[in-house]
């Protein structure tokens, strides 16, 4: 529970019920911390009133309600981070987080006042909402699977939109969950050459494990520069913006070439477009929020089949009873991204 500013608290909440004939109640395997949870803990974002959060989460289904027919008691599901009913005009077109029914977790107004960070909840629209596995997966693959939530598919979405494609030069903005996924995305895509824009070691690391062949430390101007040197003076065919800032923004937008495409997925927090700088150099933007229900299908096989592991961002595991402490640990850039246990 989100009380307050930097005041995360493990609290006692009422079992979850089915309420309506489309739920389903859902026991967490695992949940995780998410970098867009750090804003409202932060305060950047206003905390009102406290409320449950956490938005991402694998679990196994416990019951369903009489109109429910994709998934069955006992299956392991995967719960992206928005509620859609797939049936919509906004859903049938890939744009799951549209959903003209749909929601939020932990927003009673529009969504589920259930959240992810906690040991089970109801899942309205469990239809369109969940994916199931064809079997129970081993454990190892628990962190993968728990990545398709959120951050595999933001990735994904990034680099989908930036255009990458076989052959592409991609520069990745953001060192976090998802900058790191969109690395993986865009080699998984068949990117050439991939730029990953990291000043800390460890995430250094894990981008070259993901497919990155270049680091760059340099921001700014100078940044640009290095890139402009590395990708035959002109800049990159597709970046991926992965933070939201005013800065990560003016960083992607000056590491495009002219006719580049930047896609982003960064939850914004200050950043806007200047409109004469894109019509000069016919840079495109495109982006938003990903709709990673629809991509959970596409991505799973390669998850099941051990092609990629996007589980390997969470670099801290910890019990649900320290939940604070994993904040504080990605407040501080200690963790890359925290699993939890219930």
């Amino acid at each position: 529970m989100l009380r307050a500013p930097r005041e995360i608290h493990l609290e006692t909440v009422p079992d979850p019920r089915i309420e309506k004939s489309t739920d389903a109640v859902v026991r967490v395997v695992a949940s995780c911390i998410c970098g867009s949870d750090l804003w409202p803990y932060r305060g950047i974002q206003d905390v009102r009133e406290p409320r449950r959060i956490g938005h991402e989460f694998v679990g196994i289904v416990e019951e369903t309600g009489s109109d429910v027919g994709t998934v069955r008691v006992g299956d392991f599901v995967v719960a992206p981070f928005a509620i859609s009913d797939g049936t919509c005009i906004n859903c049938r077109n890939g744009v799951h987080t549209s959903c003209l029914h749909g929601g939020w977790w932990g927003s009673p107004d529009g969504g589920s006042a259930d959240a992810g960070q906690g040991e089970a909840l109801r899942v309205p629209l469990a239809d369109g909402t969940l994916v199931a596995l064809p079997d129970q997966p081993d454990a190892a693959l628990v962190p993968s699977l728990l990545a398709l939530s959120d951050v595999m598919g933001t990735g994904h979405h990034a680099a989908l939109a930036a255009g990458v494609r076989p052959g592409s030069t991609v520069v990745v903005v953001g060192d976090g969950a998802v900058g790191l996924c969109g690395v993986l995305a865009a080699r998984r895509l068949g990117a050439e050459r991939i730029i990953a824009m990291s000043r800390h070691k460890p995430r250094q690391e894990l981008a070259r494990a993901f497919g990155a062949t270049d680091i760059l430390e340099e921001r700014g101007e100078e940044g640009a520069a290095r890139v402009r040197e590395l990708y035959d003076g002109i800049g990159a065919d597709a970046v991926l913006e992965c933070v939201g800032t005013s800065e990560s923004m003016g960083q992607a937008l000056a590491s495009a070439r002219p006719g580049g495409m930047v896609g982003y997925v960064g939850v914004p927090n200050g950043a806007e477009l200047p409109i004469g700088q894109l019509f000069g150099n016919n840079v495109g933007v495109r982006g938003g929020v990903a709709p990673v229900r629809a991509y959970i299908p596409e991505l799973l096989p390669d998850v099941l089949s051990g092609a990629i592991d996007p589980g390997l961002v969470f670099d801290l595991e910890l019990p649900l009873d320290r939940v604070a402490d994993g904040y504080r640990a990605m407040d501080s850039r200690e963790a890359i991204k925290v699993l939890l246990r219930p």
